[in-house]
């Protein structure tokens, strides 16, 4: 199956994502200090399981934007850009999967 690299328009930011398969969408939320390559293996296996898996750069990450202002950090801005994230890629709901 084919990995699909995009950038996304969050509201302020633009957020990396990687996408393998089709189907209900799962986002995929790295932790500190990683970046969405630590899903590559977990996504195959979403992908052959009938899954939309996409993994993504959290804000500061990878290829996603990174604000000066430390303030523009904060969890209420990250729950954000997820929102979006699913919004763009034209989801209204999606299973999320994180880890840190």
């Amino acid at each position: 199956m084919t990995v699909q690299h995009r950038i996304l328009e969050a509201g302020a930011v633009r957020i990396h994502t990687v996408e393998q398969g089709s189907g209900p969408l799962v986002l995929l939320v790295h932790g500190f200090p990683e970046s969405w390559y630590s899903w590559r293996r977990q996504m195959p296996v979403l992908a052959q399981a009938g899954y939309r898996a996409v993994a993504l750069d959290v804000r500061g990450y990878g290829r996603s934007s990174k604000p000066r202002d430390p303030a523009a950090y904060r969890m209420l801005d990250l729950v954000q850009d997820n929102v979006a994230v699913v919004r763009a890629l034209g989801e209204t709901s999606a299973a999320i999967i994180g880890h840190d």
